[in-house]
């Protein structure tokens, strides 16, 4: 199966990459917009000559794939809000690009990597499959535009019902390629473990769940596997976790020590969410998608990882 994968530099992107090592069935290409950044990790994992890689003018309708993974994207708040609505133009362009070959390719599947952050709102509760997408139409603030580009995105998609796109709203994902000078809480508190730093943080509890890459690998597997649909699912793991329960599992196996404070903190790039995780079991009714691993399992044994490859360099 020829894959085309966009946004390889995404950190989502190479842990699929990684995933996908050694399986003959794949013979990705991976497309860039700095194809000399996936030269450079390719490198330093030894990796080189394993897959094609190029910049988005060598995409060319004229090549064969039977899928494009589009993971282009931000990766955390700072970017978000860095980019502010530009967001629009980025999403846009590599979308179209993306669905102009399968127009003339109508059997490649496309999956595209969306966010929970499209059904907007305010995450007082999380989603399901009857929640409803929504945006304040008349007060948008620069925060929405992540989540309205992905709507949006979604929207053109369902637009085609006669092609086989699937889009994957990932919520939160975490893994041992993290970038931890990004602003999130798992990489916040990870830095405060390496600096022997007391972690603080509100004392006003949030739920997440955090999926990692076993879990997006195993549901693009099945997507591929499984005959072509239109359609959105949530990406979720077998539970969600909640902050103060976090934090002593981070206490108990590595060290962690936090303080709880009154006032909120960090940022709110993309806007707050108390319940940022998603109900909706579609992808386990269409796909046959059942996750392996708590959210706390995933974040737990990704730390682990990261702290131990800290503790040999």
């Amino acid at each position: 199966m020829n894959i085309a994968i966009f946004g390889a530099t995404s950190q989502i992107a190479k842990d699929l990459v990684l995933s996908f090592f050694g399986q003959s069935r794949y013979k990705l290409v991976l497309f860039a917009r700095q194809p000399e950044a996936v030269l450079k990790w390719l490198g330093n994992l030894d990796f080189a000559g394993c897959y094609g890689v190029a910049n988005f003018a060598a995409f060319s309708t004229n090549e064969h794939f039977d899928a494009i993974i589009n993971f282009i994207g931000v990766g955390n708040p700072a970017q978000a809000a860095a980019m502010g609505a530009s967001i629009f133009d980025v999403t846009l362009k590599f979308d179209e690009m993306a669905l102009d070959y399968v127009f003339q390719h109508p059997n490649c599947r496309y999956i595209f990597l969306s966010s929970g952050a499209a059904y907007g709102g305010s995450f007082d509760a999380p989603v399901n499959e009857k929640s409803m997408a929504t945006i304040a139409i008349n007060n948008l603030q620069p925060q929405d535009w992540y989540a309205v580009s992905k709507l949006y995105a979604e929207c053109r998609h369902r637009s085609l019902p006669h092609l086989p796109i699937v889009d994957i709203r990932v919520f939160n994902y975490f893994s041992q390629s993290a970038d931890l000078n990004a602003r999130f809480l798992i990489t916040d508190l990870l830095r405060s473990i390496r600096m022997h730093e007391i972690f603080r943080t509100s004392a006003a509890s949030i739920t997440r769940d955090y999926v990692g890459p076993l879990e997006i690998y195993q549901l693009i597997n099945q997507i591929l596997d499984a005959p072509g649909v239109n359609c959105a699912v949530d990406c979720f793991t077998a539970e969600p976790v909640d902050k103060l329960t976090l934090l002593e599992a981070m206490r108990t196996s590595f060290g962690l020590r936090y303080e709880l404070l009154p006032q909120a903190t960090g940022m709110t790039a993309t806007g707050n969410k108390t319940h940022y995780y998603s109900l909706n079991r579609r992808a386990s009714e269409l796909f046959g998608y059942l996750p392996l691993q708590t959210s706390q399992e995933v974040v737990l044994s990704q730390s682990k990882m990261i702290l131990e490859n800290q503790s040999m360099s």
